[in-house]
């Protein structure tokens, strides 16, 4: 016997977005904690686990919100949804409000709970633990340029977008709904591998300010300034709000236009899951 799904309400849609986001930064900004209070040795992890705990982050958080509204978790990924997949832009600003929210209080737990080790290798808060929070060109070590950080943010989110949209794609070769959020972390895992050096694969805007607010107001002065004391907490905001776009643009001029074409439908709903996990009509 069918049964009619629930019509989530605003509340519902910013619960589910603002818990799906805690749980993506509590291991993608603790992991960095860990590997960063270890030291040197590398005895608490390195750049691979890093890269392996970000994209866990991303799938576990997209298990815990993509029921209700298919897992944003990203104001790229909601921006963009907006302008290709006809997401309602009355519920842009309470999807990046709820994951701004559930990204700065994940990294406040997060710094709590590292909160001795952090002031053991770093008593001052300079950028050498401000990478936990949020990103700076070259890592804060490297000879990065700010133009060259903002392009690799778009690029790194065009990617992004362009892979979420693929893989979610019924008419293309989507995975099984339970495996989406798999494929997805398995996404941002390999961007991590390949595209971590210029400007820390922020690739979300929440995922960077959020963190970076916690850590200014717990005692990192510079948190909005790079390691050359210029501003630059705007690139990970903007570089992820134009590489979005792009990234679905992209596909749809490429791939979904002629997928389309043969079958004579229109673009998949917005969501980071394929269609038929999508909460309206009728289930079984």
């Amino acid at each position: 016997m069918a049964r009619k799904e629930p019509e989530w309400g605003l509340p519902a849609h910013m619960a589910a977005e603002f818990a799906g986001t805690i749980i993506l930064i509590l291991f993608g900004v603790g992991v960095v904690a860990q590997v960063v209070s270890g030291g040197e040795s590398g005895s608490l992890g390195d750049h691979d686990s890093i890269a392996w705990a970000w994209g866990l982050g991303v799938m576990f958080g997209i298990y815990v919100a993509g029921r209700i509204t298919g897992a944003h978790l990203n104001p790229a990924v909601t921006i963009t949804f907006a302008l290709f997949r006809e997401f309602s832009w009355k519920m842009v600003a309470p999807y990046i409000l709820a994951q701004t929210a559930g990204a700065f209080v994940a990294a406040l737990l997060v710094r709590w709970n590292y909160n001795d080790m952090i002031n053991a290798v770093d008593p001052g808060h300079t950028t050498a633990t401000q990478t936990i929070f949020s990103t700076l060109p070259g890592n804060g070590t490297l000879p990065v340029s700010v133009s060259s950080a903002l392009i690799d943010q778009i690029i790194g989110t065009a990617i992004l977008l362009f892979l979420i949209v693929a893989v979610t794609d019924s008419l293309g070769t989507a995975p099984m709904a339970n495996m989406a959020p798999l494929i997805v972390g398995l996404i941002v895992v390999a961007i991590g591998f390949a595209w971590a050096t210029n400007a820390g694969y922020a690739i979300n805007p929440a995922r960077d300010f959020g963190p970076r607010l916690a850590s200014y107001i717990t005692g990192y002065g510079g948190a909005w300034r790079d390691q050359y004391g210029g501003l630059y907490f705007w690139v990970p905001i903007v570089g992820p709000l134009v590489g979005g776009p792009i990234g679905v643009f992209l596909y749809d001029l490429l791939i979904g236009k002629n997928l389309r074409k043969q079958e004579g439908s229109t673009p998949e709903p917005p969501s980071r899951l394929p269609a038929d996990t999508q909460t309206t009509g009728e289930k079984p």
